[in-house]
């Protein structure tokens, strides 16, 4: 073996982190259950994240998500715990099966539904309103919510925001650092502040030998 003492250390990594998600996991069952937020089975939690729902709202979590708040489970930099919140009376967060989430902010006043197999990079934000008014005189009031649908297969990369009124497409990449303020379609590579499309993705599957 050329390098035992990598090969101890990421061993030795590897079932650390396999130990504190199991332990991690299973006490976050007896919190969303407590709390009355739907989760559904085999979801993994490196890290206890911040889940908070209002009364009278909904929080849906699908089958096999896998939710990071600790730095040390995603090696690209996640700096902050992951937030799931419904913020009024009939608000609702829907997720699909088996997306993931880093140091991701999920926040709805009114409604965010997130599709099958999303993945969300490091440090992400969700959100369907704008948290306080625009106009000077309504600074300090509440906004009104847009609702958010992010569709099946879409990757947003680091640091991205999802801003209110926003739909993007099925199988969508999102580069990093970009700002949604307007709805993406489908199938596309789009990145930037505001978002915008780049290019076409290639959905076709080629063979390895082409």
């Amino acid at each position: 073996m050329g390098d035992a003492r990598g090969f101890v250390f990421t061993k030795l990594r590897y079932y650390g982190i396999l130990k504190y998600r199991i332990i991690c996991s299973l006490w976050m069952k007896v919190s969303l259950w407590m709390k009355g937020i739907v989760a559904g089975k085999g979801i993994k939690f490196y890290g206890l994240p911040v889940t908070v729902r209002m009364t009278g709202s909904r929080i849906t979590i699908g089958n096999k998500c896998s939710f990071r708040s600790d730095y040390s489970s995603n090696l690209v930099g996640v700096n902050r715990k992951c937030i799931i919140t419904t913020l009024r009376r009939g608000a609702e967060v829907t997720i699909g099966e088996g997306s993931g989430f880093s140091g991701t902010v999920i926040a709805a006043a009114g409604s965010i539904r997130i599709g099958n197999n999303v993945l969300c990079g490091a440090n992400t934000t969700i959100t369907d309103y704008d948290w306080h008014g625009i106009e000077p005189y309504r600074r300090n009031k509440p906004a009104d919510p847009k609702p958010v649908v992010i569709k099946d297969n879409v990757w947003l990369g680091l640091n991205t925001v999802v801003l209110k009124g926003v739909t993007i497409g099925k199988n969508a990449v999102i580069g990093a650092n970009s700002v949604v303020t307007k709805d993406i379609p489908e199938n596309v590579i789009a990145a930037g502040n505001p978002c915008r499309v780049l290019r076409i993705l290639d959905t076709e599957k080629k063979s390895e030998k082409e």
